[in-house]
């Protein structure tokens, strides 16, 4: 009866910590395939975006955590809108080999500005360290900031649906993502609707940096690639170009990482990370188009 316990509160605290990894790669993913559905553009500067969001935080330390919270968003957001009209917006009509080649280039300009500005080195920083601390709940310990991650991922995804649904440019923002040329002929106001959704890919960094920033207690130039190479990875195994598709390639990546961390033996465990590699290949291969198929690329 011992033994049974502890196995259930051993698989619960792996399943929430499961869903709450898969969250978190599920807005990543959501922030990348956005652009994507209507752009056609794997923007390569969306790991800086969080950069960006994290050296915000950095310089508000110290203020109350709501003015941070809604500084870093309102600012990176801003940020965003900078970005698609200064580097994408002039670039528009290019094919998608130039787009991806603009932002390799604005990702590579904004990492070595920031070293030259920051240094190279993580810089530490203070923010919600409580939020680190586990909740015992009927003898599971639950940190905080899993049941934070997951709250604001379903508020965030709710609130994305609603706002693409309910909202007039949500609806010219599908229509743009649908086709892009008939959208325009429609009477859509494409310059609008791309700079909304790369807004919307700056809200998304925000929110992704402050989890991040939580979790890790540091910022650092590089702290966006990673989550750059695991959203695009969610985005390809759900269906490039569909949200539905990248919210579910982001939650089932979360749980495939967590649930081999959890039964791998000790002296395999550090080659986690190649055998999800892996079985990601092993999708694409029997599924190249995504669990949820995309639609044919098409010029913007």
């Amino acid at each position: 009866m011992v033994f049974a316990a502890v196995d259930l509160q051993y698989i619960v605290q792996n399943v929430i910590d499961a869903v709450s990894l898969g969250s978190l790669y599920a807005l990543i993913a959501l922030g990348i395939a956005l652009i994507f559905g209507i752009m056609q553009l794997v923007n390569l500067a969306y790991g800086e975006l969080i950069m960006v969001a994290g050296y915000l935080i950095l310089l508000l330390a110290g203020a109350p955590w709501p003015l941070v919270v809604v500084l870093a968003v309102a600012g990176t957001a801003l940020f965003a809108f900078g970005m698609e009209r200064v580097a994408f917006r002039p670039v528009r009509g290019a094919d998608a080999t130039t787009l991806m080649v603009t932002s390799f280039a604005v990702s590579y300009v904004l990492q070595n500005l920031a070293i030259v500005i920051a240094g190279s080195e993580p810089q530490p920083i203070e923010l919600g360290g409580s939020l680190i601390k586990p909740l015992d709940v009927l003898g599971i310990r639950v940190p905080k900031l899993d049941l934070i991650t997951m709250g604001t991922s379903l508020v965030l995804v709710i609130g994305l649906v609603l706002f693409l649904k309910r909202t007039s440019l949500g609806i010219q923002m599908r229509a743009a993502a649908e086709d892009l040329r008939t959208a325009r002929l429609l009477g859509v106001r494409v310059n609008g609707v791309i700079a909304a959704a790369f807004i919307i890919s700056g809200l998304l960094a925000a929110a992704i940096a402050l989890l991040l920033v939580v979790q890790t207690g540091s910022v650092s130039p590089m702290m966006g690639v990673t989550p750059l190479i695991v959203g695009i990875m969610a985005a390809v195994i759900g269906g490039m170009g569909r949200l539905a598709g990248a919210a579910v390639g982001g939650f089932l990546l979360g749980c495939v990482t967590i649930a081999l961390q959890a039964t791998l033996p000790a002296d395999i465990r550090g080659y986690r990370d190649a055998m999800v590699y892996a079985l990601i290949i092993a999708v694409l291969v029997f599924r190249p188009q995504g669990l949820l198929a995309g639609r044919a690329p098409r010029q913007v």
